[in-house]
Order: structure tokens, then sequence, then C-alpha cells
């Protein structure tokens, strides 16, 4: 078994202990040796990294953990590179919730215009790292997490060599419930999953190969999947207009005016909560008698954060030729998407890393249509990203669904990238 080098880019994340648990785990399928956790925190790095060592110990692993500042150091000859960062901290998200709100547009960390800002700050970054590991370790494999995620992963996989594959806990976490759906003594279950990186469907539960779905949508479907998405309750009409089960983050489609209202009556943004667990975890995780990630990390959003992402290390690492859902190119996996477009997809997963799985005779013209309008703000969003071109912006945001109106578009965009300016270096001189 291969001693192996784990690189944690952005490792003063709160979510980093969820990580560490998921390489405890599974410490007799990965031997780690070295552990790099690369941050530019240090303070914050600290403390989550003395957390992370003692729950090493506690369970009878002795990898090496270095804490560095230095990209270069952490990616060099890594095996695996783990991405979470957050360019601009939670006070950047908090500014994302909050401006678009004034013109009466979502503000959310990943979707509609406050994502869209997200990106323009993490894509260049992360177009930086990919560039240094191209050059270190070329034969690496990088599995990012930061958000929005498909839109760095159709930036990394269209833009650079890297070997890439973009991650997310809500689908792991939406097919584990969608097991609790089954009916008792059920031998066989399987699934069909279609979409993108926080935009996509369940469109058919099979249950020992009989499919189970849309008798489950008669009553009515309660969403409560992630820890920072409101509840709602989805009725018969619209489930029926749907023909799939959504993700949580589908609610802001489908009741945007809603949420929108929820977002500007709710006492705090999302982000302003997130500092006050952010806090309240840092005081835990410096208590020198803790060596285990505590409960109050779910509180964070993060369930089945390291089964997500470790299993998907253990399963290129020891060719197991698992399915998992990750963010790949398309490669004909969906007839009605471009080959290069990445979407999110039950993928094979091996040595050789992650192969989507054809689904055939999709005709759900509702899906698809909404897919192809927010891939084609997604390319924009990366040609913006990128280049620093404010035209590219805007027709982002003219073509995303939740947006659309130019006057709203150009005074949020113009509004953001000024709120923005220290973080894009892309757009300096350039409006």
């Amino acid at each position: 078994m291969k001693n192996l080098k784990i690189a944690v880019i952005g490792a003063g994340s709160t979510y980093t202990p969820e990580l560490m648990n998921g390489f405890i785990t599974r410490n007799k399928q990965l031997k780690v040796d070295s552990f790099y956790m690369m941050d530019i925190d240090k303070e914050k790095t600290e403390i989550v990294t003395g957390l992370g060592k003692r729950m090493l110990e506690a369970n009878g692993m002795n990898s090496r953990v270095i804490i560095t500042d230095n990209v270069e150091e952490a990616v060099e000859g890594a095996d695996y590179i783990l991405g979470q960062i957050r360019v601009g901290k939670l006070d950047a998200r908090i500014r994302d919730e909050k401006i678009p709100l004034k013109y009466d547009l979502l503000g959310q960390e990943t979707t509609g215009a406050g994502g869209f800002m997200k990106a323009l700050r993490t894509i260049p970054v992360m177009m930086d790292i990919a560039k240094k590991i191209e050059r270190l370790s070329p034969n690496a494999w990088f599995i990012n997490f930061s958000n929005p995620s498909g839109i760095i992963a159709e930036a990394l996989l269209n833009n650079t060599n890297v070997k890439m594959l973009g991650l997310c806990n809500a689908p792991i976490n939406m097919i584990k419930r969608a097991k609790e759906m089954l009916p008792e003594n059920v031998a066989k279950f399987d699934y069909d999953f279609v979409g993108l990186n926080h935009l996509f469907w369940l469109t058919a539960l099979y249950a020992d190969d009989k499919e189970i779905l849309q008798n489950l949508f008669l009553g009515g479907y309660k969403n409560n999947s992630l820890k920072n998405i409101p509840e709602v309750v989805y009725d018969e009409e619209l489930l029926k207009a749907i023909k799939g089960l959504p993700v949580s983050y589908l609610n802001y489609y489908y009741f945007k005016d809603k949420m929108i209202k929820k977002c500007k009556d709710a006492d705090m943004t999302r982000g302003e909560e997130c500092k006050v667990i952010e806090a309240e975890l840092l005081e835990l995780y410096k208590d020198t008698n803790l060596k285990e990630k505590p409960g109050v990390l779910d509180k964070r959003g993060g369930a089945l954060y390291s089964e997500a992402a470790v299993s998907v290390v253990d399963a290129i690492e020891n060719d197991r030729n698992e399915v998992h859902v990750v963010d790949v190119k398309n490669n004909g996996a969906l007839s009605f998407m471009d080959k290069d477009d990445v979407i999110e997809a039950k993928c094979v997963i091996n040595k050789n890393g992650a192969t989507p799985l054809k689904l055939n005779d999709f005709n759900n013209d509702h899906i698809i249509g909404l897919m192809q309008g927010v891939k084609a703000f997604e390319k924009l969003t990366v040609k913006a990203g990128i280049e620093g071109d404010y035209t590219a912006a805007l027709g982002a945001l003219l073509t995303h669904p939740l947006i659309g109106d130019y006057s709203k578009a150009k005074d949020v965009l113009d509004e953001m990238l000024e709120a923005n300016k220290e973080f894009l270096p892309q757009f300096f001189g350039r409006k």
C-alpha cells in the first residue's frame, strides 16, 4: 500500500476535522504518510490542525502533519490535493448575501448573484493553484469542494490540464434520504441522477428494479435536506410538473419570491450565522482534551462531507470501480449537453478517474431547459472570472433564471464588483 501525501488547501476551515475523520475511518484502506495543511490564516490553521493531530493520535495514526502557508510546498509531490478555500472569508459571503437583496435579488452563497460573485473571486485563485499542480504534481488528483464547485470545475477542466473532480455533499445526503423513502425489506436500490452542481434532480428511484418515485410524489414532498436552506413543501402539482426529486437549492428557483422574502425577513444572513457557529467551533477546537469532531460541527452544514470526499480518494487509489456522484465533463453522458460541459453525474470511479454513466432516453423538457440555461450562465461566468470580461459578467447575470432584468443585473454587478475590488485583479481597470 502506497504511503500518501495529502495536501489540504484551505486547511483553516472549520470543516477540516470532518475531513480528517474520513481518513481516520478509512485508515486501513488509505495509508497517509503526511498531511500538508495549507492556509493563509495561520491562527485558524493552527487551532484546526491541532484538533486534527489529536484526532489522528487518538486513533493510532502516526501521519506527519505539516502546517504551511505556501501552496507550492503543499502540492509538490502530493498524491491528492483537497481544495476547500473561501476567498474573502465569511465577510465576503455576507456581502454576497446582503447586496443582492437591495435589488430584490437572491443573496446566497452559490446560487444567483451571490454565487456568481463568489465564483469571480474564487476562479483566479483556483486557476493559480491548478497551474502550480500542473507544474509540481502533474499526476496528482485535485478534488475540489470549494464553492461554487460546479463552476470551478467548469473553469479548471476546460482551461487547465489538471486531473480534477468537483465534489459536493448534497448528492450523497440526498441519496441517503432517498433510501429512507424505500419500502421495508428492499434488497436492491438504484436511482437516476441528472443535473449540475446545486441544480440536480433524482428522476427515478428503483426498489428491487421497480420504479417507485412517482408514487412517492402523490402525498407531496417535504424538502428539508440541507441546514442552510429553509424547508419547503412541494405539492403534487409541482412535483408532477418537475417529474423529479429536487435538491433543496432548487427551492430558490421554484419558490423565488418566497425565498427572497425569507432572506430579507431573517434576523441574520446564513453567513452571519456561520460566523457565530465558526467562533463557537474554534473555541471548542482549542480544548486540548477534545480528540474527536464535535457534534456542533453538523450545524455548519457539512453532513457526510468526509464520506463524500475520502470515499472518492479511496475509490481512485484502490481502483474500486465504485459509483459516486461528482462533477466531470459530460463526454456524451447527457445527449442534450455539450461534450465539454461540466455536469454533476453518477460516475464509475477507479484509478483512471471518473467516467460518467450515460442516461438514455431522457426527455424531461423542464429539466433540460433549466440545465441548459444555467450552464450558459456558468460558461459566461467562467469567461468573466478568467478574463475579467465585464460584458461576459453582465451577460451571465442576464442569462441566469433568477436575475434576467437588465437594470437590476447592471446595478448589482457594479456594486458587487466595487465591494470585492481587492479580490478581483482580473477586473482592475477594465470596467
